[in-house]
């Protein structure tokens, strides 16, 4: 079940809100665990069981954690079941990957395991680890209740594809939260915000990347108008489900953690990453870079901190080369823009936007791409080394049917939208009219709702990772 089908917002979710709002305050938690198992169980049996061991073994190891502090005791079991994290996480998401590296090099041809992906299998085992590690260092009690553990952990309106909220920052949530209609209407508003980036955007998007790097004429423009489509894709996908889980949390009175913050303005790489998914940015620095120690070290070993923060996130993102490579690319990038040109462009700050935009840019075709080759191939064509023509009918046809469509998106990833909304939806006072907010939701939503009915199917990208 994914939050752009047509029978979460119709059907699941307002059962769940019954459910939830109609019991009691000590059984709250317990309906939306419930809530939880119902919506992991329609991935299928296996990975909900799987989900629940792990969520098993972190409580468990959080109350032995908990009850150690300080001693050898918490160190082994916090370090046990980070390995057994990785191990879950290593065996289902990477397992195929490293037989394949492992059959090229040796020649032994053994084969694949083909083991289904559970639903959100990375972002549960950094919540997994994030839990035990705050009670190791004392940010956060280990939970005694159950089912306000399971409301951190299992919860399946952040779980599939985050954001990362880490347990220190929500703890006080699971025992107490305030319910009030202000953060219920904010709730609401911020998910159909999401569902609409998701439905009108990001899939239309989809599109019109697939109708350019299909087979056929192919020319440097569709090269170029194909990778921008991409990353527009991505970002409206990824930030489109980051408002709905975002809403859905504060629905039911959880404030999860902004993800995106108009990542395109961004002047620098670095600034980019403070501003794109920004909760898994945030977990790498508080649970990798730190521990590594960060850029409190001499300069070869803060390079190193950074390429290898890089070389994971890479790889966390999946098990391919490609996702390798896009890791590294950036890291790279990370390392020079400290080290070499940062000054320089701090003083051109025009320049800095556009290099750092086209530095973005290659990198999503780098992310996008099935195989290194792929990618190659791609810059070719950018860049013209492939022989192809500036332009062809068929890329001038896509372009010009889809011109309005790619300039509301790259408007839409600018704060332009949201002031301009907020102007037509308020009075001549600043302050929102009755009505008006309302109705216009009303209208997205159902707008939303005919493009899921009439479009193809395209679930989140991120539910990959």
């Amino acid at each position: 079940m994914l939050f752009s089908s047509v029978g979460f917002p119709y059907f699941f979710l307002p059962v769940t809100l019954a459910a939830y709002y109609l019991a009691p305050r000590a059984y709250k938690n317990g309906a939306l665990f419930a809530a939880s198992l119902v919506f992991y169980l329609s991935a299928g049996i296996g990975p909900l069981l799987l989900l629940l061991c792990i969520g098993l073994l972190t409580y468990l190891a959080g109350r032995v954690i908990g009850a150690h502090l300080g001693q050898g005791a918490a160190k082994a079991v916090l370090c046990a079941l980070v390995v057994l994290d990785l191990i879950a996480l290593g065996v289902f998401k990477y397992a195929d990957f490293f037989i394949q590296g492992l059959n090229a090099v040796s020649g032994l041809g053994a084969p694949f395991l083909r083991l289904a992906l559970p639903l959100g299998i990375s972002f549960y085992t950094f919540h997994s680890i994030s839990y035990a590690v705050d009670i190791y260092r004392g940010d956060a009690p280990a939970r005694k209740n159950i089912w306000e553990f399971s409301a951190y952990l299992l919860m399946f309106a952040r779980l599939p594809a985050g954001p990362i909220a880490q347990y220190r920052s929500i703890q006080a949530e699971l025992s107490l939260r305030e319910h009030s209609f202000g953060d219920f209407a904010a709730g609401v508003r911020r998910f159909v915000i999401g569902l609409a980036k998701k439905a009108l955007l990001a899939d239309t998007l989809a599109t019109l990347a697939e109708n350019l790097s299909g087979p056929g004429e192919r020319s440097v423009l569709a090269c170029w108008v194909t990778a921008l489509a991409f990353a527009l894709q991505i970002y409206f996908d990824f930030s489109g489900y980051s408002d709905m889980a975002i809403g859905l949390g504060r629905i039911f009175g959880f404030h999860f953690p902004e993800n995106f913050r108009y990542p395109f303005l961004a002047g620098s790489i670095a600034e980019f990453w403070r501003r794109w998914h920004i909760s898994l940015g945030a977990w790498f620095r508080d649970y990798l870079y730190i521990p590594l120690g960060g850029s409190r070290t001499a300069a070869p070993r803060h390079a190193l901190n950074l390429l290898i923060v890089w070389t994971i996130t890479g790889l966390w993102h999946g098990a391919s080369l490609n996702y390798l490579l896009w890791g590294l690319y950036f890291g790279l990038l990370l390392v020079g823009e400290k080290f070499i040109w940062a000054h320089a462009l701090q003083k051109r700050p025009a320049l800095a936007l556009c290099a750092t935009q086209l530095s973005v840019l290659l990198g999503f075709v780098i992310f996008s791409s099935a195989t290194p080759s792929a990618a190659i191939a791609q810059f070719s064509g950018m860049f013209g080394l492939s022989g192809l023509p500036f332009v062809d009918r068929t890329t001038l046809y896509y372009f010009k049917s889809n011109l309005p469509l790619l300039l509301v998106a790259a408007v839409g990833a600018t704060p332009l939208c949201a002031r301009a909304a907020n102007a037509l939806l308020c009075g001549k006072r600043g302050r929102p009219l009755g009505w008006v907010e309302p109705a216009w939701l009303l209208l997205l939503m159902v707008v939303s709702t005919g493009y899921l009915v009439d479009g193809s199917f395209r679930p989140f990208l991120y539910f990959g990772f």
